[in-house]
């Protein structure tokens, strides 16, 4: 019954790393991008009041993006980064004739002092040396971190490390192999990252050139798009301009999502 307990309360401490909550001040910064974003829109399309009833639509958008854009980074950023040196860690354990299981519990230490006890891999460190206190198996507690994770990297390494603890498999071969190879396609994915920003700067760039062209002819040529406000015609003509225009920064986006 104890032990039954602690792993209840074990496993309600797990993180899911595809879940994202944000902080109060995350969404007051993300309410008033949203709240910007309809005014600019409604006077720029519209010049009517009546556009800022697109704000929820607007503030749903912009809320499942940010939300989006923080799991990728805890993922690519931060989890994946600890999760290889957590790799080499052990595997350098492990050469030096510590157990597996003894190699994890060596690396926590080592890990909250490069990373904090509060990072990713040191709270799911943590996990593991509770679960083994608990004489939960190592490889099980590995096939939830990975499930869990998300990230193809992590999922396969376990997947593998499990299935050569069943088998009997060479196991130092085996993580040897897999953190060499989940560092070489880290590396490819930073490099594409780099090449990739440049290019994210300039597509953000000529995102805001219709804001910009509108400024610039309402001050130097005031008047000159009064011809597409409060008409029919016009009105039909600025919500095609618009749809081009969202069509376009989704085309954007998704030329940019590149992975390794």
């Amino acid at each position: 019954m104890w032990k039954s307990w602690k792993r209840r309360a074990l496993a309600e401490n797990k993180t899911d790393y595809s879940q994202y909550r944000f902080s109060w001040q995350e969404c007051l910064l993300c309410f008033f991008k949203a709240l910007f974003a309809t005014g600019a829109f409604a006077g720029m399309f519209y010049r009517s009041w009546l556009g800022m009833l697109a704000f929820p639509a607007v503030w749903k958008v912009l809320y499942g993006r940010d939300k989006k854009n923080r799991i990728q980074k805890r993922k690519g950023k931060e989890l994946s980064l600890q999760f290889k040196d957590t790799i080499l860690m052990v595997t350098a354990g492990i050469q030096a004739g510590s157990s597996i299981e003894n190699a994890f519990l060596d690396v926590e230490r080592e890990i909250g002092v490069l990373y904090g006890q509060n990072s990713e891999m040191g709270q799911e460190l943590a996990l593991i040396r509770k679960g083994l206190t608990n004489r939960v198996a190592l490889e099980q507690m590995l096939l939830d971190f990975g499930r869990r994770s998300g990230i193809e990297e992590i999922r396969d390494f376990t997947e593998v490390f499990a299935t050569a603890r069943h088998l009997g498999g060479n196991l130092k071969e085996m993580i040897q192999r897999t953190a060499d190879l989940t560092g070489q396609r880290m590396e490819t994915q930073r490099d594409i990252a780099t090449m990739l920003a440049s290019r994210k700067y300039e597509q953000k760039v000529m995102m805001l050139i219709p804001f910009l062209l509108y400024g610039y002819m309402q001050v130097s040529s005031k008047g000159f798009f009064d011809g597409l406000y409060h008409n029919p015609a016009g009105i039909a003509i600025m919500t095609v301009c618009l749809g081009l225009y969202l069509a376009s920064c989704v085309l954007a986006e998704k030329i940019m999502d590149i992975r390794a």
